[in-house]
């Protein structure tokens, strides 16, 4: 079969192209790049059905690079002739991200811009007023620009893009999009991509398409058994925190993963939770100005952090939209719905989405740790790993109340792929019920209080961060990689005995599979002998080497002051 698919080389694309596209290590087109390519240099509408991570973006993008070059060669004149639609500032800048990877040797002849950030339309206009080959932005941002004419696409489009197509309507974007087009020429060529095809693509296709060719690519909308393993365990809110924190812990869960909660909130309460562990996460939500959330995400991509705690579009849409913790909370929830609504619509970035848009990359696991609200949501979830050809695993949450989610979503994809349904987690709950008062231990530190005040600091440090910084920051890009967003926020009280975990907590049936654990304590027993004649008593080797770490070499003992009860000379000390 792959001695009979199209390559690259054997599409007529511009040598400059192909050179990016090997440098990028491309060996060979993905099923949507190998049949959308043709058909859009060949002049044809696409209204484009792929899954997630099948390669979309570049499926349009190295067509609309090519047209753009092979009208240069002609045409003198710069103009914008490509226009890219986006439901989101993240993937805005992730669009315009992969065509400059394309135009990496032919960056003078096609320049793209992204205007999808939150900067002053006055800011941006001197930058469409060098008329740039490929504009990115949202549907929103786009109508501001055209209304105070800073950008004039009625007699220069030539190709029209909309990434991510079934988003722009549950975003609010259907009326920017349709006052949009009184401000386009007659005819242009469009692309339609999108990870499924609802009502709302179908009136999209009725309003730009013009007798389009229509790939539906996957039956799946997610990939089959052999690719993605999904699990579902039954648990209620604080077997949720026994769960995660065992799993984290113990080194069960490898790799970069999502944590998806239902509200923001509780991005909050799960980090403080997992911090008394000493176990780092990031959150990402909507209440964080654009420049973080994207510097969040290129630094998970580059491997800085592990784990990132996020919501997504449905939860930031309606924050009491999804149903979490105990009927006593649900109901609270619902009773502060109204009294929040304004204050949430004015905090929230309604053009975030992290289920949805954004590509994070090698992510190994999705922990659905609040279980989504509908079946596409949890399918936007999931789609977040076991990407390309990378193997990935997606493990639910599933409380009482949650058991018809469970079910539809079941039967949708049963529907779409008998392969694909979610298997019962193998996992013995009372094998962790050691942990279960240390768990405990740890909520009661999480108040209401130390979650309100964890999130004013979390929002003011990234204030900060965006906003002060961002010009030091272009001039200075490497420092960017100083700034780490995982770090404690401390307003709860974390107790030091949390962090470790005593050997004979751990079940007997899970040391074997604790790889991370096993390698510390192979490290420890190595360093006994060098350890062994360094001063102190009874702890051994082990301890010794555990306090050198932690003081550098410094004796513990003195690295503490005791300030109560008498001094050195029998005299009372302060209090």
């Amino acid at each position: 079969m792959a001695a009979d698919r199209l390559l690259f080389h054997e599409m007529g694309l511009d040598d400059r192209l192909l050179k990016a596209v090997a440098d990028l290590g491309w060996s060979q087109p993905t099923l949507i790049q190998e049949k959308a390519i043709p058909l859009a240099l060949d002049g044809k509408d696409l209204l484009a059905r792929a899954r997630t991570g099948s390669g979309k973006t570049a499926a349009y993008a190295i067509p609309v690079i090519q047209r753009i070059l092979t009208a240069k060669q002609s045409v003198g004149e710069q103009d914008v002739r490509a226009l890219v639609l986006v439901p989101t500032k993240e993937l805005g800048q992730q669009v315009q991200k992969m065509i400059r990877q394309l135009t990496a040797f032919c960056s003078r002849d096609v320049r793209v811009a992204d205007v999808s950030g939150k900067a002053d339309l006055s800011a941006q206009r001197p930058i469409l007023m060098e008329k740039p080959d490929v504009v990115v932005g949202t549907p929103s941002r786009v109508l501001a620009h055209l209304v105070a004419q800073n950008l004039v696409l009625h007699s220069s489009l030539e190709m029209l893009v909309v990434d991510e197509a079934d988003l722009l309507f549950s975003f609010g974007f259907e009326a920017d999009l349709k006052n949009s087009l009184c401000h386009f020429p007659k005819i242009y060529q469009s692309f339609l991509m999108s990870a499924t095809l609802g009502e709302d693509v179908q009136a999209l296709k009725e309003l730009l398409l013009h007798n389009p060719v229509i790939l539906k690519l996957q039956g799946s909308q997610l990939p089959d058994s052999s690719q993605l393993q999904q699990y579902s365990v039954r648990c209620e809110e604080e077997d949720k925190f026994l769960l995660i924190y065992t799993l984290l812990k113990l080194g069960l869960v490898r790799g970069k993963t999502l944590l998806f909660v239902g509200a923001v909130e509780r991005c909050y309460r799960l980090k403080l939770f997992l911090e008394q562990f000493a176990i780092p996460a990031c959150v990402l939500n909507s209440e964080l100005p654009v420049q973080s959330r994207c510097h969040i995400i290129t630094q998970f991509n580059r491997g800085f952090y592990d784990y990132i705690i996020a919501t997504d579009e449905q939860g930031l849409l309606d924050p009491a939209a999804a149903p979490h913790g105990s009927k006593e909370q649900q109901q609270q929830q619902q009773k502060k719905k109204k009294k929040k609504k304004k204050g949430a619509e004015s905090s929230k970035d309604k053009e975030y989405g992290v289920s949805r848009g954004v590509d994070f990359h090698n992510v190994s696991n999705v922990i659905n740790f609040d279980f989504p609200p509908t079946v596409e949501s949890y399918i936007h979830r999931v789609g977040r790993t076991a990407r390309a050809d990378h193997p990935g695993t997606a493990l639910s949450f599933i409380s009482q109340s949650e058991l018809g989610l469970l079910s539809e979503v079941e039967e949708a994809l049963s529907r779409d792929d008998s392969d694909c349904v979610l298997q019962p987690f193998q996992f013995k709950m009372e094998e962790i019920e050691g942990f279960r008062y240390r768990s405990r231990d740890a909520m009661r530190s999480v108040t209401k209080q130390a979650v309100r005040e964890a999130r004013l600091k979390e929002i003011k440090q990234e204030l900060l961060n965006s906003e002060k910084l961002k010009t030091y920051f272009e001039d200075n890009p490497r420092d960017l990689q100083l700034l780490r967003h995982d770090k404690d926020l401390h307003p709860a009280v974390v107790k030091p005995h949390l962090r470790n975990i005593p050997d004979y907590l751990v079940p007997e049936t899970l040391k074997s599979v604790m790889h991370p654990m096993s390698r510390r304590r192979r490290k420890k027993e190595k360093a006994k002998p060098e350890g062994g004649g360094g001063g102190g008593g009874g702890g051994g080797g082990v301890v010794k080497t555990n306090f050198k770490k932690n003081v550098r070499g410094k004796n513990p003992l003195k690295s503490f002051r005791y300030t109560g009860g008498k001094n050195r000379k029998g005299k009372a000390g302060k209090s």
